[in-house]
Parts: C-alpha cells; sequence; structure tokens
C-alpha cells in the first residue's frame, strides 16, 4: 500500500495542512476528537511523516540505510567496509541499522525509512523475518532495496549472496575426507534461505558419500551464546556423538569450542570442526579454526555498487543485478588429517 503526504490527508479529512500538522504533533490548539480523528485516518490511510521534507524538496538526502541483524559478526563489519567505499565514491553517507534478529525491528526500521530518511537500502534479513510484505511495500513506495548475504527469494530484487548450498556441501566433504562419519550441523533459522541452502549442502554430501543422515545431529542453535554452549554440549554428550560439525554461522565458533573443553574432547583428534566465519583471529586459536571464508567486503562494494545505479538511472531494473560471489574452504588446524587407521570415506563412482 503506498503512503500519502500530508496534503492528501488534509484533502481526505478536509482539514488544513496546518491543522493536520498541529494534530499529529499532539498540539495543545486542537481538539482531542479531531487529534483522533486525524491520527486513526492517518493510520489507516499508511500516512508516513517525513521530518526532512522542508530541507529535501527537490533534492535527494544523500543517504542510503544498511539494515543487518548485528555487527559483531565478522562478516558484517567487512560488508560495511565494502558498502562505505562505494557511498564515499559517490558522496554518500552510510545509516547503519541493526534489528538484533528482530523481525518486529526490521519492520519498523522498514517503516521509518519510507518517510524518504534514505534514498535506497542495503539489506541482510532477521533470523525471524519468514515475510516479505514490509520489504514491498518500501519498494512500492519508491525507495530500492538489495539484498546482501541473507536474502528473501520471493522478493523481486537484486541479491548478492554466496555459493552457501556448495560451501556447505564443500566443508561436509572436507570433513568426510578427513574419516568422519557422524557429523553434526548447527543451524540457526528454518526460515532463513542461507541457513535452508547451507543444511541443503550438508545432506546433499551426506548422501553423495552414503552416509546416513542423523537428524539428532541436525541442531537449530538461538542467538544466545549461553543457550547454544548448553545445545551444543547437549549435542556432544549423545550415545552416538559427532565427530565432526559444520557449523553454520560464525557466532557458534566460541560455544562450540567451550563445549568440547568442557566434555574433554580434543580437536582434531576427537572431533573436527569446521565454521562459516571471517574471523582474523580463526588463524590463532588452539587449534587454528578450518573455516569457509565468505567474500565479505566484495559482496557488500557489490551491493552498494548495484544500488547507485539504480539511484543514477531512472530505469535501470534491479532484477537484473543479482551475482553470486564464491567462498573459499581455508583448512587449517581443527580438520587436521585423519590418524592411521581411521576410515576415510570416498564418493561411490556411479555405474
Amino acid at each position: 500500500m503506498k503512503n500519502i503526504n500530508i496534503k492528501e490527508l488534509a484533502c481526505e479529512l478536509k482539514l488544513s495542512v496546518s491543522t493536520i500538522s498541529k494534530a499529529l504533533h499532539d498540539s495543545h490548539e486542537i481538539s482531542e476528537h479531531t487529534k483522533r480523528r486525524v491520527q486513526e485516518t492517518a493510520a489507516r490511510l499508511n500516512y508516513v511523516p517525513n521530518p526532512y521534507a522542508s530541507s529535501l524538496r527537490g533534492r535527494k538526502s544523500k543517504n542510503i540505510g544498511v539494515v543487518i541483524p548485528e555487527v559483531a559478526d565478522s562478516f558484517f563489519s567487512l560488508a560495511i567496509n565494502g558498502i562505505e567505499s562505494v557511498a564515499k565514491e559517490n558522496g554518500y553517507h552510510v545509516l547503519i541499522c541493526l534489528t538484533h534478529e528482530s523481525f518486529e525491528n526490521e519492520k519498523t526500521i522498514l517503516k521509518e525509512f519510507q518517510g524518504r530518511r534514505v534514498d535506497g537500502v542495503l539489506l541482510s534479513v532477521s533470523r525471524e523475518t519468514s515475510k516479505s510484505d514490509h520489504i514491498n511495500e518500501l519498494i512500492s513506495n519508491g525507495v530500492p532495496v538489495v539484498f546482501f548475504d541473507r536474502v528473501c527469494d520471493e522478493v523481486q530484487t537484486a541479491k548478492i549472496t554466496t555459493d552457501d548450498f556448495e560451501s556447505s556441501y564443500k566443508a561436509t566433504e572436507h570433513l568426510i575426507h578427513q574419516g568422519c562419519d557422524k557429523i553434526a550441523f548447527l543451524g540457526i533459522s528454518k526460515t532463513l534461505s542461507i541457513s535452508n541452502k547451507r543444511l541443503e549442502g550438508y545432506l546433499k554430501a551426506l548422501k553423495e558419500y552414503k552416509i546416513k543422515a542423523d537428524r539428532k545431529h541436525i541442531l537449530l542453535c538461538t542467538d544466545d551464546t549461553k543457550q547454544n554452549y548448553l545445545l551444543i554440549k547437549k549435542l556432544l554428550q549423545q550415545v552416538n556423538s559427532p565427530n565432526g560439525i559444520v557449523a553454520s554461522v560464525e557466532k557458534l565458533t566460541t560455544p562450540v569450542y567451550k563445549a568440547c573443553v568442557s566434555m574433554k574432547l580434543k580437536i582434531p583428534e576427537d572431533i573436527k570442526v569446521v565454521c562459516f566465519s571471517n574471523l582474523e583471529t580463526a588463524s590463532i586459536l588452539s587449534p587454528s579454526l578450518t573455516t569457509i571464508t565468505q567474500p565479505a567486503f566484495e559482496m557488500g562494494r557489490s551491493a552498494a555498487k548495484l544500488l547507485f545505479k539504480a539511484l543514477q538511472k531512472t530505469n535501470f531494473n534491479l532484477n537484473e543485478g543479482s551475482l553470486v560471489i564464491p567462498s573459499a574452504l581455508v583448512v587449517r588446524g581443527s580438520t587436521s588429517k585423519a590418524k592411521k587407521g581411521m576410515p576415510v570415506f570416498s564418493k561411490p563412482v556411479l555405474q
């Protein structure tokens, strides 16, 4: 539903623009009855106030919004660097907003952006996001949106992603080659596209190497580090406990290592670990961490370049700008080669 401006709201209510403005600002000059009538109609017709209207009339805000789940994850920090490098080249400022993995926060932020506080938005959705009406509404109000990393597949716009399915397959296959036959997968969402693709890649690798997937080894983690530690520890306490782990997000690195220490499990002797991570400290952990390293800076930069093309070219079609940038498997100590005598699996030859 397209939002209306204050003049249209005034016309609908047959009141002056001044009266509407005063009512919305709770002025003592306006009766409670009129205030209530204005507020109810404004909500019904999707009126979004534009605090920048007087200063931005006839020109752009020169801001772009970047909406992300968090900044603690090194992926997003690197992606922001890539975004800012492009924004600076174009004379724009970057407004960074955090959803803290909340769908409601995400909706509120995008609602505020309908007031033209920003000229365009770069978005990586929250772990709770399963609907896209709020995103489509923003786009319908003339604010271009480009996804990066976490996307909504059903929204018709550009998406800058990495090869999540292939990377997870590669991580699982690496563990299999290192002798692991009981591999756990740690995810964070049942709805996120990247989580589902990484799960699918994991399952595909197990299937192709004739290793039966154990549903007890597929763990849905939370946004709480302490809770994740307890969940992973419980996983490792199973009778048929895993000897390999694919952790689908960086934040799971610490609880995995802590749980192994608590259980007196040695990495990589007792259990091997691969994590999707861009941590600079991965190489100095004990043992050093084998990672699927995402092209975070390049993804952020590519997403920003597409957004600015849309802002600069009237008829630019964002739907045609989607891009997949491959990640890399970086092998380190947490998956060192199998000891002599451990099983080594190879992919069956198709007849």
